[in-house]
C-alpha cells in the first residue's frame, strides 16, 4: 500500500460522521447498505450523508453498487484489511505485542 493513499483513507475516517458510517457498513457486511438505511439507522440528513459517503467513496473504503434503481454501498473489506496491514506490518519488531 502506498503512503499517500494510506493518507487519503485515514483522512477520510478521521472525521466523526464517515467513521460512524464506514463502521455500520461494515457492521452490514458485503450486502451493504441504500442511503436511506443509512439515514434511518444513523439520522444523518440525505445531503450530508451523500456528502460523506462521497468521501469515503474517494477514498476507496467503500464500493458502491446499482440494484435496479437502489444504490448500495458497502465498505470495502480488502481495502479496509490492507489498511490495517499496513499499520501494523513491521507491529513490535516481530514480538509479541500484548501488554502485560
Amino acid at each position: 500500500m502506498e503512503i499517500k493513499e494510506t493518507v487519503k483513507q485515514l483522512s477520510a475516517l478521521a472525521q466523526e460522521s464517515r467513521l460512524r458510517i464506514f463502521r455500520a457498513l461494515v457492521v452490514k457486511g458485503p450486502e451493504g447498505m441504500t442511503p436511506g438505511q443509512l439515514v434511518d439507522q444513523l439520522g444523518y440528513p440525505p445531503a450530508t450523508l451523500s456528502f460523506h459517503l462521497r468521501g469515503l467513496l474517494q477514498a476507496g473504503l467503500v464500493t458502491q453498487t446499482r440494484e435496479s434503481r437502489h444504490l448500495y454501498y458497502s465498505a470495502d473489506f480488502k481495502q479496509m484489511n490492507a489498511l490495517v496491514n499496513f499499520l501494523t506490518e513491521n507491529c513490535c519488531s516481530g514480538q509479541s505485542c500484548n501488554n502485560p
